[in-house]
């Protein structure tokens, strides 16, 4: 088999929670303790960083693996889901896994999917975890897909774990309120490994403490460690100024201009204390800042407030749950710009009205699907936002979406593509 043809593969034997949704996931531990048995355990070849959270662990994943790789250390990267291409989810020193070796591990190991039959998460989570191994990865950092508890991510034994913000996503099998939520993520806090808490909130602040108490945990909590005194937002760096538990004032640059990473670069730097503190790893701050800066080259992370063109604007961004969707809105109304165009398109299994209740009356809308199965159609997604307001039209590809709205704007309009990490995987058209 060639790549595309081992990726169908999977894609055909394996469930698959992106395309299918909650009929594909497999909660507990059992399949990937039997896949890691039967690979010689490949976990414990590598020391590991876990991180969970509603939003914000994928950018925080890529931040921490910047920080190490500016250290020097042999860093792993897992993350899902993708965007565009399957590889991303597997990173060695921010360069994607081989599509070669895709290939090889699947074939060496097709009769480990036969005997054990795993959910397509789980398969990936093993290739990974293999791939680490054999590329002699000394840390690894490593995102929970659902939850925590249940994930087969939670198989490893982390040095120190991260959670980020907790918000509704994913109720239909993480629970149907946020302390139900924050509890399946709390399932990440092991027995004398320590966590930090990106984000205080007052529903899981309890939560998070008591898990932590039961497992004999040190905690900290990221606004207790690091405070902004400013933050200057000019579309191609955020300039954060701030003051630490450990150092007087410092000054730091992200490459992702997303004003919800204030949070996010909060937790990662009170995290590198934390795990500094407790000689977890000799980490030296200015590499910690550099590591941030640097993050966009070292990782590659996408579809975090990218911008593919000026005049117009025209901003991609992942969101799709109640708490990303009201970061990211707040952003674009401080923008101070022309008419406002929406290309939006969600998966059928979000909370929708919900969702739609945040945008704006006054937007052009765009309603689109991405090709996936999971994901509404256009035409009734355009009929559930006219219940709250918004009006627009339908064009199903996302690329030709993005056509009518250049076409259709002004220099000074603002276009934002967002609702679905799915929606903003299929973008390909070229920008000026």
């Amino acid at each position: 088999m060639d790549y595309k043809e081992v990726i169908a593969f999977l894609y055909k034997q394996l469930p698959v929670f992106h395309r299918e949704g909650k009929k594909a996931f497999k909660p507990g531990l059992g399949n990937i303790q039997q896949l890691c048995e039967r690979l010689g355990n490949p976990q414990d070849s590598f020391k590991a960083l876990h991180i969970a959270g509603t939003n914000g662990k994928g950018s925080s994943s890529h931040f921490m693996a910047s920080i190490l790789q500016e250290h020097g250390y042999r860093v792993g990267l897992y993350t899902s889901p993708h965007l565009q291409s399957f590889t991303e989810r597997i990173k060695f020193n921010g360069q994607n896994v081989a599509e070669d070796w895709v290939v090889q591990f699947v074939e060496k190991n097709i009769q480990l999917i036969q005997d054990i039959k795993p959910s397509f998460f789980e398969w990936t989570v093993i290739m990974a975890f293999s791939y680490f191994k054999e590329q002699q990865v000394e840390w690894a950092v490593i995102e929970t897909g659902l939850g925590g508890r249940l994930d087969s991510t939670n198989i490893i034994l982390p040095e120190a774990c991260l959670i980020t913000n907790i918000s509704w996503d994913h109720q239909d099998i993480l629970g149907d309120s946020l302390e139900l939520i924050a509890g399946e993520k709390a399932g990440i806090i092991k027995q004398g490994v320590p966590i930090c808490i990106s984000e205080r909130q007052s529903f899981s602040e309890q939560i998070f403490q008591k898990k932590a108490q039961e497992m004999f945990a040190p905690i900290i909590f990221a606004e207790d460690k690091i405070h902004w005194d400013s933050y200057v937002n000019d579309q191609d760096f955020l300039h954060l100024h701030g003051k630490s538990s450990q150092h007087k004032t410092f000054d730091i640059i992200s490459p992702y201009t997303g004003e919800y990473q204030v949070k996010n670069i909060a937790g990662v730097l009170a995290w590198c204390e934390q795990i500094q503190e407790l000689h977890i790893i000799p980490l030296q701050w200015d590499k910690i800042l550099i590591g941030i800066e640097k993050s966009k080259i070292n990782t590659q992370l996408r579809g975090r407030w990218e911008i593919l063109q000026k005049n117009p604007w025209i901003v991609a961004d992942t969101g799709h749950n109640e708490s990303g969707i009201t970061q990211l809105l707040t952003q674009v109304k401080q923008q101070n710009r022309g008419q406002l165009w929406i290309i939006l398109g969600m998966v059928a299994d979000k909370d929708i009205h919900l969702v739609l209740t945040l945008f704006p009356k006054d937007a052009n809308y765009i309603f689109c699907q991405a090709q996936n199965p999971r994901a509404l159609s256009a035409e009734n997604l355009q009929k559930m936002a006219l219940e709250h307001g918004l009006e627009g039209i339908c064009e199903n590809n996302v690329n030709k979406a993005i056509e009518i709205a250049k076409l259709s704007s002004k220099e000074n309009d603002f276009i934002l593509i967002t609702g679905s990490t799915y929606l903003v995987a299929e973008i390909n058209v070229g920008f000026e």
